[in-house]
């Protein structure tokens, strides 16, 4: 048995801004990791062995969720579902865009300004932009921004931007540039974006992305104050009649199991993950798992509702200028429109969100398998094929843009520990139980509406969309939702779990409502901020 100040459980976004402020205060601190490690020379642009292969994912055979769609209960390996988000040093953060909105305070105070929706659990958060936005700061310092009044310039951008700017000027829209974790010139031993284009699904091999393994534990590991076991995936926490953890047990790569003595505790797993280790802590001092006497734990799970469009520019309807702008190569498209946060419609007010565009991805083999059928539905073959997936490279380019509004929590979407079925370890795994309300729908639309009137007025065709009620799975939070009262929450407003006193968790598992925004720029602030109540803690 090892023991050390702080046991964090995850390396992600969550866990790795408590490290990096810990380890740097002088405390031992160990991250147990349940992926492999890896860094920039680790990664590369192999669309087989990333986007088809998954080799940052977990073999859905040894490692699976049960999902349950409210028709059937099926594992993920047989349904096509995949809940696992980068399971490496690092975790997800190594393969998110990077696109970061920060949280508005309207978003804070969803019920008390919104009002109730008959079916949706909402409630306000128990702190305001106020008390997170020096820790937004603190992100965009440590971690690092590039945009339009960040401390990094904005991205090299294509040239057709000014189309967009230009359609929305036209539109009374106002085109905003994206903000984006990815360095626009080099830092701290991190290298500048190189303009690969695979960004989404794919680790930055120079290091330009900021994922919380190049931009916070490489930095607090050379504090020496801080461990990092990769391949050690912990299976149960035990606690005592204090109401304290004492324990982590983790089977390690050589399937030992091993344990960690702590005198605080972190878990930050991602949010359905986290949800089953506490569920699957039982023992004598929580018989229903660890900070659910209240049976709260798992409940009020939520995504990013909303969805995705596209939109198609011929070359042959554009200037010869505008073809090589628009066929640029690398540069970013960076565009966002965030005037519908909020909107009225009919007279009523609602709850909006946020809309970016980008560029179709660069996977070579995903934008060839487009070609495959005709336009009459039939399969090519043969020249036919080969023509229509070389005019796919070299005649058109896609615009698509995507929507995040918030994912409102139902009773019905949930978490829970499926009794009848273990991984690989012998360990009960985790019930994804999935629903979805309706009026994200209604939001997500509207929002639709607005991206395709810009790409109508920049002059695309084929232009479509998908918004439906099917949760993007690499968007995931809630399960443990912070509150000021125990009876409807997990987590104290410090993410402190409200009945133990020294067991936090901190992925986005903690949120009560998403934004309206992706997560990650919000889960690193409040890691930031709950390293501080930590480090006041430890030092009392």
């Amino acid at each position: 048995m090892r023991e050390f100040d702080v046991c964090i459980v995850g390396s992600g976004a969550g866990g790795s801004p408590i490290a990096y402020e810990l380890s740097r205060a002088g405390f031992s601190v160990v991250v147990l990791e349940k992926g492999n490690y890896l860094n920039e020379n680790d990664f590369n642009k192999d669309e087989l062995s990333v986007s088809r292969r998954s080799i940052y994912l977990p073999s859905q055979n040894d490692e699976y969720h049960m999902v349950n769609d409210g028709e059937s209960i099926q594992k993920t390996s047989a349904d096509g579902w995949n809940f696992w988000n980068g399971n490496i040093v690092g975790g997800s953060s190594n393969l998110m865009s990077g696109y970061f909105h920060k949280m508005r305070e309207s978003d804070f105070k969803l019920k008390s300004k919104y009002g109730s929706i008959e079916g949706a659990n909402i409630v306000d958060w128990p702190i305001s932009l106020k008390e997170l936005e020096p820790y937004y700061k603190k992100v965009v310092d440590v971690v690092g921004v590039s945009g339009e009044g960040m401390e990094l310039n904005a991205l090299a951008e294509n040239g057709s931007t000014a189309w967009f700017d230009r359609a929305c000027k036209k539109l009374n829209y106002t085109s905003v540039i994206t903000p984006r974790a990815i360095l626009s010139s080099a830092r701290e031993g991190r290298s500048s974006c190189y303009y690969s284009n695979f960004c989404g699904s794919y680790g930055c091999s120079s290091g330009a992305k900021g994922s919380s393994r190049a931009s916070l534990l490489n930095v607090a590991l050379k504090t020496n104050k801080l461990t990092i076991l990769a391949n050690s995936f912990v299976y149960k926490l035990d606690s005592n009649s204090s109401g304290k953890v004492t324990l982590a047990h983790y089977y390690d790569k050589a399937n030992k199991s091993q344990t960690i003595k702590a005198k605080i505790f972190v878990v930050s797993a991602q949010a359905h993950e986290s949800v089953r280790l506490l569920l699957n802590s039982k023992g004598k001092y929580a018989p229903n798992g660890l900070g659910n006497e209240n049976n709260q734990v798992g409940r009020n799970l939520i995504f990013s509702a909303g969805g995705s469009g596209e939109g198609r520019f011929e070359l042959d309807n554009l200037s010869k200028s505008e073809q090589i702008a628009l066929m640029q190569r690398g540069a970013f498209f960076n565009r966002s429109l965030t005037q519908w946060h909020e909107y009225k419609d009919n007279g009523t007010l609602y709850k909006g969100g946020v809309i970016d565009f980008l560029f179709e991805h660069a996977n070579p083999i995903a934008k060839s398998m487009r070609s495959l059928y005709d336009d009459r539905g039939n399969i090519s073959w043969g020249v036919a094929l080969q023509k229509r997936i070389h005019d796919s490279f070299t005649k058109s380019k896609i615009l698509t843009y995507e929507v995040f509004n918030d994912w409102l929590p139902t009773d019905k979407c949930y978490v829970d520990v499926d009794q009848s079925n273990k991984d690989k370890w012998g360990v009960n795994v985790g019930r994804i139980n999935l629903n979805a309300h309706e009026h994200d729908l209604r939001v997500g639309n509207f929002l639709a509406q607005k991206s395709e009137n810009v790409l109508k007025e920049m002059g695309a065709v084929d232009i479509s969309r998908s918004i439906s009620s099917s949760p993007p799975a690499n968007l995931i939070a809630g399960g443990c939702r912070f509150g000021n009262e125990a009876k409807n929450s997990v987590l104290d407003r410090n993410c402190k779990v409200h009945d133990m006193q020294n067991l936090y968790v901190v992925d986005a598992s903690f949120m009560p409502t998403g934004g309206s925004v992706p997560f990650t720029w919000t889960i690193y602030a409040n890691s930031f901020r709950v390293a501080d109540e930590i480090l006041r803690n430890l030092r009392s």
